[in-house]
């Protein structure tokens, strides 16, 4: 248990995902183009002033949610961040391969998933 809390100590602060400054910059655009203060547009979706004023900053951390919610209020498609782009050379090494499952399909074995065989 102490070599744990030691690795615990040792680490840095997690980090979370931030909603980034491209978010902010698009949300801040589209809520002054409406003419909106960010109480309004709070309430308009029932979130907190403060919670519109951290995605306009780029420190919150993302909610799909809150985003769609904007998103339909403000009537305009918003920056998602997501999970960085992944390299071109891992995702085209698995072309050539088939899974079991692929292997079986070609095979014409007329397997059901998860269960016992279908009684007929």
């Amino acid at each position: 248990a102490n070599v744990n809390a030691r690795k615990l100590e040792e680490t840095e602060e997690p980090r979370h995902a931030s909603s980034g400054k491209a978010l902010g910059k698009a949300i801040m655009q589209a809520r002054t183009a409406k003419k909106m203060t960010q109480k309004q547009l709070a309430t308009a979706i029932n979130e907190k002033p403060q919670v519109i004023g951290q995605y306009e900053q780029g420190s919150a951390i993302p909610n799909p949610q809150i985003i769609s919610k904007l998103e339909r209020q403000l009537n305009c498609r918003l920056p998602r961040p997501g999970k960085a782009p992944k390299a071109a050379g891992a995702a085209g090494g698995a072309k050539g391969k088939q899974t079991a499952n692929q292997a079986q399909q070609k095979k014409g074995a007329n397997l059901t998933r998860g269960g016992p065989a279908k009684r007929r």
